[in-house]
């Protein structure tokens, strides 16, 4: 281990691959980091079950501890609870916004029972990340990830993605 570093400020500085604005801290994904003796163990939650960038997230934080002094290293895959947008820091929705791509929107509040499930896309309108306006239009529910949407803004004609709300 390198003086006065610990695993969680390590695994904390690891991007994401789809998202590299953003780190896994960011987006919470990173769950936990424990320390016992000479072994780290990393936990994270999926954006979505299957998600294809797993195995990159586990190689980056595993090559990250280990260039830190943290030979022994495990990264688990831990599924419940089930990885919300809600769990992406302000920091981390800044950067976003700051990319370009438009943050989620959060659920609302408070919540007094059950939330409705609406498949498909929210009737809010998403902001445009560009100009900050509500008139956007969705063009693509599928974007360049399974977790974003292709919109455009009807005022300043700009193409942003969304982070959809999960």
């Amino acid at each position: 281990m390198t003086a006065g570093v610990t695993a969680r400020a390590v695994a904390e500085t690891v991007t994401d691959p789809e998202l590299p604005m953003l780190t896994l801290a960011d987006l919470g994904v990173l769950r936990e980091v424990a320390e016992d003796g000479g072994t780290v163990t990393v936990s994270i939650t999926p954006t979505y079950t299957g998600c294809p960038a797993m195995d990159t997230m586990r190689d980056d934080l595993v090559r990250a501890l280990h260039r830190a002094g943290f030979p022994d290293a495990e990264v688990r895959i831990v599924l419940q609870p089930a990885w919300s947008t809600d769990w992406i820091s302000a920091a981390g929705r800044r950067k976003l916004a700051a990319a370009g791509i438009a943050p989620p929107r959060g659920a609302p509040r408070p919540v007094t029972g059950p939330i409705p499930l609406v498949l498909g896309p929210s009737p809010d309108p998403v902001r445009c990340p560009h100009c900050g306006s509500g008139r956007t239009r969705l063009v693509s529910y599928f974007g360049a990830t399974a977790c974003r949407s292709l919109h455009r803004c009807e005022a300043c004609r700009e193409p942003f993605e969304h982070v959809k709300e999960i």
